[in-house]
């Protein structure tokens, strides 16, 4: 048995700035329901069933038996203002004109009732002479059907060649609503339309996971159900939050949308540090794969540089311990879903420690101190500036602890110092990095090209 489950493209209509979207799930909906064929092709259809094309005759040696390409179901819905809404079963069929074809029959049995709906469609004696071995698609959407029915339909060639045929069963699911999204309220309405004899709706709103995860209780639509709108509130837009709806009935196929599947920026803001025991971490409340890892920026709107040993999976939660809260530390996304960085310590909350340069007391040196509102350890790295790419930097000296006067560091924040030579330091391209070296992660602050006639600068 073969079992369709419908999906149509999303129909987006912006009604005002509170009504964000409108879309119809699962059944599109036509006009007028009608034949067409293929571009070049002029064809008619009757509705009316041929007795005698039940008949098969031996086709051709020239005709192949694969003459009848491809046969695709699906469901549709016609609705007018004054007469309400019918649904339609709609027939795809491809076909290779073969000199002894005149046309395609399509037939759809219902399997409860045995009552049989057929429709012809011919080509044109001119049509034919010219397209012989040309491809012919002809859409058939004037079948009426019912929910829930089981249907078994047939296509044939007119005339009817014996063994040259497709058939296929397919069952009418109830498998329609239209939905809304209000952002101003943060709820999903979802509308399911009235079906004569249709059974009970369930709708829910769902995390699409392995499996799509409750996000709330389903709601029945019951069929006396005064309305037929559901209202389902949402906490954030997330690309995985689907909603699902089917119908009442054992094994009933479950219908999917998720209205947000383009909006990812609420993943890669899921960051949390924890100032106790210094950790940073990342997990996304939606499936997502590739790679995480921590970098530095130089500068606003500078290359991110990866810092070692920080690239890990991103197959969820992802957490570093012993961070340094940097506004210079990012984290940087590679995954599934785009490439995205973020430096969650640029606020103004998280107090870092900071980097001066000034002449050293003793000749021929500078002296780089650091400022922490913390106690803490650092080094001092020299660094060539390269074009295109991470400057080539070698640890010169630790850092010299400096004793805090009252033992308050926000008092007395200077907390650490090393002297260089002004020599190495006053080479062209030249840069002075200072890191913190009691934590497992930490991002550099750097003084690049200092005017060492009259050196004092100060990293932040």
């Amino acid at each position: 048995m073969h079992t369709s489950q419908m999906l149509a493209g999303p129909a987006v209509v912006f009604l005002s700035l509170t009504w964000s979207t409108y879309q119809s799930l699962a059944v599109p909906q036509i006009g007028e329901c009608g034949l067409s064929c293929s571009q070049g092709f002029d064809c008619k259809s009757r509705v009316s069933r041929n007795i005698f094309n039940s008949f098969c005759r031996q086709p051709p040696t020239s005709m192949s038996p694969s003459v009848l390409e491809a046969l695709k179901l699906t469901t549709a819905m016609k609705c007018a203002p004054h007469e309400g809404c019918s649904l339609l079963l709609r027939v795809q069929a491809s076909l290779i004109l073969h000199d002894s074809l005149r046309g395609l029959e399509a037939c759809s049995m219902n399997l409860d009732t045995q009552e049989t709906q057929c429709q012809n469609v011919r080509v044109s004696r001119a049509s034919r002479r010219r397209q012989v071995g040309r491809q012919l698609q002809v859409h058939f959407d004037c079948f009426e059907v019912s929910v829930a029915q089981s249907l078994y339909v047939t296509l044939r060639t007119v005339p009817h060649f014996c063994g040259v045929q497709l058939d296929q069963q397919y069952h009418v699911e109830v498998e329609k609503f239209s939905y809304w999204v209000d952002r101003s309220r943060k709820v999903i309405l979802v509308q399911v339309p009235e079906a004569p004899g249709a059974p009970d709706y369930y709708v829910r709103l769902c995390l699409k996971w392995f499996t799509c995860e409750d996000v709330g209780a389903p709601v029945r639509v019951t069929v006396n159900r005064m309305s037929r709108t559901v209202s389902l509130p949402y906490s954030q837009e997330l690309p995985c939050l689907c909603l699902e709806g089917w119908s009442a009935t054992p094994d009933a196929v479950r219908m999917q949308a998720c209205p947000f599947e383009d909006e990812t920026e609420a993943l890669w803001d899921a960051i949390r540090y924890h100032p106790g025991d210094q950790a940073l971490s990342w997990e996304p409340a939606c499936p997502v794969s590739g790679h995480v890892s921590l970098c530095w920026r130089p500068g606003p709107g500078a290359l991110c540089h990866t810092l070692e040993h920080s690239g890990r999976p991103a197959h969820g939660r992802v957490q570093y311990p012993l961070v340094d809260a940097q506004p210079q530390l990012c984290l940087k996304f590679s995954t599934s879903r785009g490439f995205r960085v973020r430096c969650p310590f640029q606020e103004r909350r998280f107090q870092a420690w900071k980097m001066t340069v000034q002449p050293a007391a003793s000749q021929g040196h500078l002296r780089v101190t650091f400022f922490s509102p913390s106690a803490a350890h650092f080094q001092v790295h020299l660094c060539h500036q390269r074009k295109s790419w991470a400057p080539a930097c070698r640890p010169v000296l630790g850092a010299t602890a400096l004793p805090s006067a009252s033992g308050d560091f926000m008092a007395d924040p200077a907390v650490a110092f090393v002297n260089i030579p002004r020599d190495e330091a006053c080479v062209p391209n030249t840069c002075i990095q200072g890191w913190r070296t009691d934590v497992l992660f930490s991002a550099p602050q750097q003084l690049c090209d200092l005017q060492c006639t009259a050196t004092q600068g100060t990293a932040d």
